[in-house]
């Protein structure tokens, strides 16, 4: 299991829809949390996309030189950019971060946010224009010279200098519930990306997405992006599920659904309908809480219980055939040492660990002031 870890460049909070307990985004919080995420052994750092956010290349290229590990998985947004500058953008930064660069299509769900950046087309034909897209940037940085003449995307005599250091390029990430999202997956990227629904209806979509990528003679790798609140007990969780929304009323909620409603997405209408914008009944299967997407767009569930409860959900999910978990919870500092704290213990988790040796002591500052017993545990880290 690879587990990722999230960068909240849209801001971060101990509650949801207040500004209370809220922390704003500035470099030396986001380099807390990306260094944390390195030294605690995830294997990336989700860099979401969208005009709430900072932007996501500029702050992964500050963030890859104060980490060793860490892999930044930045959104691509076809239609916003060339897809030959994204692929010199692509290069560079692969190879500065020595192959640390993953990469999260992302086509849009809210036309509004598209048409202020200057796309106007329908969802099924940003499909077509991302297709598009992907096929000139994917023949770039294979090292071709490309001509291509096509609906959306014009280029002649178009070539990439410099390789990146992953070959044939950077893995390419995508998320999309459609018809036309599971096409693009199965022609074009290698890891397919699900928002946390009921284990069954996951199957469904990979099954789904299955088979359509052995219909183009592929295969490809499954991931799933979720919330994690994990405490001691069960007791504490479902506390500190509630303490979340403890400022989500009724407004808030009938404000961000009404906002969802206008979105083309078909994977933020599933969201949207495990929960109906009703506080009720918000465990929609086992430990799976749909309290987040009351009021956050995009990924709106959360696994919520004790230890063992969550490594169990998400094992349960890993035997369908997910491989990448992408978490994050609120605060997401304080989250991630408590994921892996609790959670990593019981999983099978793909970890890079820090070079060196730790002592782990029970007795605080008698270590510091160099009374340490003569047999306290040496934990190595290397």
């Amino acid at each position: 299991m690879n587990i990722f870890w999230f960068l909240p460049t849209h801001g971060d909070s101990h509650y949801l829809a207040t500004s209370k307990g809220a922390r704003a985004v500035n470099h030396a919080y986001l380099k807390q949390i990306a260094q944390a995420a390195d030294e605690l052994g995830y294997g990336g750092v989700l860099v979401p996309t969208g005009r709430s956010c900072e932007d996501g290349w500029t702050v992964a290229a500050t963030l890859a030189p104060l980490t060793r590990n860490l892999k930044f998985l930045i959104a691509l947004r076809p239609g916003i950019i060339s897809p030959t500058a994204a692929a010199r953008m692509a290069a560079t930064f692969d190879r500065l971060s020595d192959g640390r660069l993953l990469i999260n299509v992302v086509t849009g769900g809210d036309p509004s946010e598209l048409a202020a950046d200057g796309i106007f087309l329908d969802h099924d034909e940003r499909y077509v224009a991302a297709d598009e897209f992907l096929t000139v940037w994917r023949d770039l940085l294979a090292g071709k010279t490309v001509d291509f003449d096509g609906k959306h995307i014009k280029v002649k005599g178009a070539r990439q200098v410099f390789p990146t250091i992953q070959q044939p390029h950077p893995p390419l990430y995508f998320g999309g519930s459609s018809n036309a999202a599971h096409d693009l997956v199965a022609k074009q990227i290698e890891h397919y990306l699900s928002w946390g629904e009921p284990v069954a209806a996951v199957k469904e979509k990979i099954d789904d997405v299955k088979q359509r990528a052995a219909a183009q003679g592929r295969t490809v790798k499954f991931g799933l992006r979720i919330h994690v609140i994990v405490r001691e007990t069960a007791e504490e969780a479902w506390s500190a599920a509630n303490d979340l929304i403890r400022y989500v009323d009724d407004a808030s909620i009938t404000a961000a659904n009404q906002s969802f409603a206008h979105f083309d997405s078909v994977g933020q209408a599933r969201m949207s309908r495990l929960h109906n914008g009703k506080r009720e009944n918000l465990e929609i299967a086992p430990n799976l809480w749909a309290g987040v997407g009351l009021v956050r767009g995009g990924a709106g569930t959360a696994l919520v219980g004790s230890p063992q409860e969550v490594a169990d959900r998400l094992l349960e999910y890993r035997d369908i055939g997910i491989e990448t978990f992408v978490l994050s919870g609120y605060p997401h500092l304080e989250e991630a040492y408590r994921v892996a704290e609790l959670l990593f213990p019981l999983l099978p988790v793909t970890q890079h660990k820090p070079v060196g040796a730790a002592y782990v002591s029970p007795f605080g500052e008698l270590v510091a002031n160099e009374h340490r017993p003569d047999d306290l545990p040496k934990v190595s880290q290397s």
